[in-house]
């Protein structure tokens, strides 16, 4: 009988072992599907908890997984239905891994919170799934470099938040859809930013209804397909525009004259098309750079004005477009001229290229016109220039230069120089980096789709890309080393091309972290190059000297037994040690209470959730040694910011996840018993508006709290310029709005509901899409179900949002948040300290009111940066918002509820759509950085007591 309920309990032990220790088990059963499907997954894809033991490439949240990001990863194989178990996954990327081949699974529509996909760069076939059209949340759609057939979606047109789409160089065929009453198309998509179908073979028109004045486009991009038909005028109502490719396809008929309303639009390419009517008048596009009409059926035409009148234009090419008539010599006087293509015309007349031409020019291939003379001048252009076929160049015996067949070179022997160090020698396949040192780099090529610049030979414009990259990969806490780009060269579709070498700091190689970091700033568009490069898309290599790695075989072979053996090893262990442990827990348990008084986490097993230990909901117990690591020994370098709890270092997980790791300093701990409320309190906080807490240490006399890491900084850093980043009216209530609603969350629909008491513009963070999250709980209480009304407590605030109120009764409401709020409001209107030299906000800015006066009489009380010319719709409600929350008795504030919807009426009464994201990325930021280098302030995401005084309370 013994024996049979021994070997009861070791049955029931490996169940248990199996179905409690793996967090998420409908997660981890999809990732050993995937992992079955594939070959080269990584090689610590081992275990039972893909979560916990960090998984390379898997990042979980809550035990569930939220993203998979696996680029030049090797992989091969297909992808089957069970990815329709990551019901969580918000982010896939499988980019660059050109042995994933076969169909997109239809049941990738089940992934509703899918947000980033991601296939840059493979070998995937068949049609793209109309079920994709199911993914409501999709921000970035990335689908170019494959080979997907068939037609365009319509259902595309239901994805609303969409500002990516890219579905460049497959072979999708069939007319661009928009909708009809029967179904969606592209046209609905008036957020989306980027249009990107190039290189398919797309036919039919491009449909008039596919454009609108409502539209948000920057990039259409539709060259290299077969469509026909006339360019609709509807293309002229989209003044977004900044980069137009219509070149290499089939379409006839005029340019729609209104093609000049698209005022800031740099690159224009209409080439290799049958086009018809007079050449288009661009009168007006002052900010052109970039002009190709090459090969065009025009009528015959002079020179038109507006070539000399353009002085952003670097690029002209007019070859085949019946121009006639003299070339005026202001022409080459343009200052940012570079390069000149009239070939294959009927110029005549004598070529003048005048003393005052551009610096910058560098070749005029005038070939096979009419050319009679070319005057001379001392000192004057000496640069390329190309008459072959002219008259001038047809007498007999002329020798010139000029008249001597040539081709102009579209590429350019460029390699990054090393960084003032000699290159060394180095073995095997390692290359010396620009900082010549040996290692084993990252290799791809970027493609820039329409550069709007010509001249190759500049270096320094291959240089401020180098740093660019460099910043971009620093910025995102990669292992980089060095960056270096070579073999400049336009291809044949005008895409300027570049070699891209990426350099390991501190190894002589990458590891597969280091690896999926890279190529997914590279992917994900999170890297912006420099404006005049315009848009890109990289293509990575394998790469095949990862650290540590074992072979595919090796670790296939084993991953079962593994897992089995670890299953029936632990649970027998498990059963020895309760058995061997039971007498001892009983003796002890007297002991254990008593030191738990003291210190709670005594007993504290972090993967246990009994007891009296925290709580917790998806935070993380690191050790020391951990996050020793991962901020590189707390280094210098690291540290982002301090205050009067201690420091904060930027620090990156083995998953590539950047964390924000706030240290306390001996002196300024709080109790064990308060730090483990503070961590309980928070793991249990989960909005898109509130700052996450990923983990905690409390190990080795460390407090540490783990959060996720805001690129952007505080709002606090933007109001002041500090940042570099141009916050106008949109932006402004954008962020007012994420903070109201992360706000409301934690009031409303947190568990328990959380009084902040420290809401303030060093406490508003803002994302890369500058999303507003609410951070610091330093200061925060929770409100139980007896309290629900108040909490009497000590006061603790930050001077000038404090609630005069709470410091009066010393009784805490969620109406003290609302007065914080309104003070905030009134600084982001404002960009005034709450106090400064002795002033308060909220008297100056009511003593300047006047109701009866455009915008209430506060022009001169107003940011210049929200940018008054254009009348900021709503300002007005937003000031009325702001004195009703900051009213002296809490009772008359609104809620945040209130608050938010509010807001929402105001940014609907300014024609925005409340729910849409607040900017694309960073590349929308105006302005550049004055000295802004890490996201956290001396007061960033720390709290400061204030027991004030009544003198200092009635200073505000």
């Amino acid at each position: 009988m013994g024996s049979r309920i021994l070997v009861v309990l070791l049955v029931v032990s490996v169940q248990i072992l199996v179905l409690t220790g793996q967090p998420g088990n409908q997660d981890y059963a999809a990732l050993i599907a995937l992992k079955n499907q594939l070959q080269n997954t990584p090689p610590n894809w081992v275990g039972s908890d893909p979560c916990g033991k960090s998984w390379d490439g898997i990042v979980c949240t809550n035990s569930r997984v939220t993203s998979i990001t696996l680029s030049s990863m090797n992989l091969t194989g297909q992808l089957s239905g069970d990815i329709l178990s990551f019901l969580e996954l918000q982010t896939l990327d499988l980019s660059y891994n050109k042995g994933l081949t076969g169909p997109l699974p239809p049941s990738i529509g089940n992934l509703k919170k899918l947000s980033n996909l991601i296939l840059v760069g493979c070998s995937f076939s068949g049609p793209i799934p109309d079920t994709i059209g199911s993914l409501q949340q999709l921000v970035f759609l990335s689908l170019n470099s494959n080979s997907f057939n068939g037609p365009i979606p319509p259902s595309i047109g239901n994805l609303s938040n969409l500002y990516w789409l890219d579905l460049a160089d497959n072979k999708l065929s069939g007319t661009i859809p928009v909708s009809n009453e029967n179904s969606p198309g592209l046209d609905m998509l008036i957020h989306t930013k980027h249009f990107h179908f190039g290189k398919n073979q797309l036919s039919g028109q491009i449909p008039s209804q596919l454009f609108s004045s409502n539209m948000a486009l920057i990039h259409v991009l539709f060259e290299s397909n077969n469509l026909i038909g006339n360019i609709p005028p509807t293309l002229g109502l989209v003044q977004t525009l900044e980069v137009v490719r219509l070149d290499r396809n089939l379409l006839s008929g005029p340019v729609p004259s209104n093609l000049n309303n698209l005022t800031h639009v740099s690159e224009l390419h209409l080439s290799n098309n049958r086009l018809t009517g007079p050449v288009p008048n661009l009168t007006g596009m002052n900010v052109l750079n970039y002009v190709d009409m090459s090969n065009n059926t025009f009528e015959l035409t002079n020179v038109p004005p507006w070539f000399s009148t353009l002085q952003s234009l670097t690029t002209l090419m007019m070859e085949r477009t019946k121009l006639q008539g003299q070339i005026p010599v202001a022409l080459f006087s343009s200052p940012q001229l570079q390069t000149v293509i009239l070939s294959n015309n009927q110029l005549n007349g004598t070529l003048d290229i005048g003393s005052s031409y551009s610096s910058q020019l560098q070749l005029i291939d005038l070939q096979k016109n009419l050319i009679s003379a070319f005057t001379r001048r001392v000192g004057g252009y000496n640069n390329e220039l190309i008459l072959v076929d002219n008259p001038v160049c047809q007498e007999t015996g002329v020798t010139e230069n000029y008249c001597i067949s040539q081709q102009s070179n579209s590429s350019v022997e460029y390699s990054t120089p090393p960084n003032h160090c000699l290159p060394v020698p180095c073995s095997s396949n390692q290359i010396s980096s620009p900082n010549c040192r040996c290692a084993y780099p990252y290799t791809g090529t970027l493609f820039f789709r329409a550069p709007s610049f010509s001249n190759l030979g500049n270096l320094s414009i291959f240089t401020s890309l180098q740093k660019s990259l460099m910043l971009s990969f620093q910025t995102h806490q990669l292992p980089v080393d060095s960056v270096s780009l070579s073999n400049a060269t336009k291809n044949s579709d005008d895409y300027l091309v570049l070699n891209l070498k990426v350099f390991p700091s501190g190894q002589d190689s990458f590891n597969r972290a280091g690896i999926s970091g890279i190529g997914f700033v590279l992917s994900n568009q999170t890297f912006k190059p420099p404006r005049n490069f315009g848009p890109f898309f990289f293509n990575g290599d394998p790469y095949g000297y990862f650290e540590g790695g074992v072979s595919t075989s090796t670790k296939k072979s084993s991953s079962t037994g593994i897992i089995i053996g670890a299953a029936v090893g632990g649970s027998v262990l498990v059963l020895l040690l309760l058995l061997a442990g039971f007498y001892a827990f009983c003796q002890k348990r007297r002991a254990e209470r008593a030191t738990k008084e003291n210190n709670p986490f005594a007993s504290w097993d972090s993967t246990k959730g009994s007891g009296d230990v925290p709580q917790l909901k998806g935070a993380r117990c690191f050790s020391f040694e951990e996050l020793k690591k991962f901020t590189n020994n707390f280094s210098e370098a690291n540290d982002i910011g301090s205050g009067g709890y201690g420091k904060v270092y930027r620090g990156i997980l083995p998953s590539g996840q950047l964390v924000a790791v706030k240290r306390a300093q001996q002196g300024s701990m709080q109790g064990g018993l308060e730090f483990k409320t503070e961590i309980e309190l928070l793991s249990r906080v989960h909005h898109k508006n509130v700052v996450g807490l990923v983990g905690f240490c409390f190990k080795q006399g460390e407090q540490m709290l783990v959060y996720e890491y805001i690129p952007n900084g505080t709002l606090k850093e933007s109001l002041s310029g500090k940042s570099g980043i141009r916050l106008e009216w949109i932006r402004r209530l954008r962020i007012a709005l994420g903070a109201a609603r992360g706000l409301q969350y934690l009031h409303d629909l947190a568990n328990p509901p959380i009084i902040h008491r420290d809401i303030k513009s060093n406490n508003i963070l803002l994302d890369e899409h500058l999303n507003a999250k609410v951070a610091d709980f330093g200061l925060s209480k929770p409100m139980s179900d007896t309290g629900r009304s108040h909490v009497t407590t000590q006061v603790k605030g930050t001077m000038g949002y404090l609630d005069p109120e709470y410091y009066m009764t010393q009784q805490l409401t969620e109406k003290s948040d609302v007065y914080s709020f309104g003070v905030l409001l009134l600084e982001l209107i404002t960009a005034r300290n709450p106090i400064e030299k002795g002033k308060y906000i909220v008297r100056e800015v009511r003593q300047s009111m006047d109701k009866a006066k455009n915008l209430y009489n506060l022009h001169g009380m107003l940011d210049p940066t929200i940018g008054l010319g254009t009348q900021p719709k709503g300002l007005e409600k937003f000031v009325d918002l702001a004195f009703r929350c900051v009213e002296e008795s809490g009772a008359a504030r609104p809620t945040m509820s209130e608050v938010v919807k509010e807001i929402e009426n105001i940014m609907q009464l300014a024609g925005l759509n409340p729910n849409a994201e607040s900017a694309s990325t960073s590349a929308s930021y105006e302005g550049e950085s004055k000295g802004f280098d890490h996201p956290y302030s001396n007061e960033g995401l720390f709290a400061y007591s204030a027991a004030f005084p009544p003198s200092k309370l009635e200073a505000q």
